[in-house]
């Protein structure tokens, strides 16, 4: 089972560069429990970089830079299939 309604979708956030971007989501509820992963801009994030972490359904980027700015999207995904959230953009000045 994986539900389509995000139980929380990410928002839009604005940063200065330099500083930390945390965006927030939790995934539909299905069985089993969803894991979720981010994309930007339709690309899935690595998440071995440095500068991002991602932890029960928080994207962290610490040290925003420019290029961090984008449209994020939050992903559920179990066995059953996979949901996408609303989009939010982060805008990095």
């Amino acid at each position: 089972v994986l539900r389509d309604d995000f139980r929380q979708n990410p928002t839009d956030v604005v940063v200065a560069a330099g500083e930390p971007a945390i965006l927030e989501c939790q995934p539909p509820r299905g069985h089993p429990e969803p894991t979720i992963y981010w994309k930007k801009d339709k690309v899935r994030i690595d998440d071995r970089e440095e500068r991002i972490s991602i932890r029960g359904g928080k994207l962290m980027i610490s040290n925003t830079r420019k290029s961090d700015a984008g449209m994020y999207t939050c992903v559920g995904t179990n066995i059953v299939g996979e949901r996408d959230s609303d989009p939010a953009e982060l805008t990095v000045f």
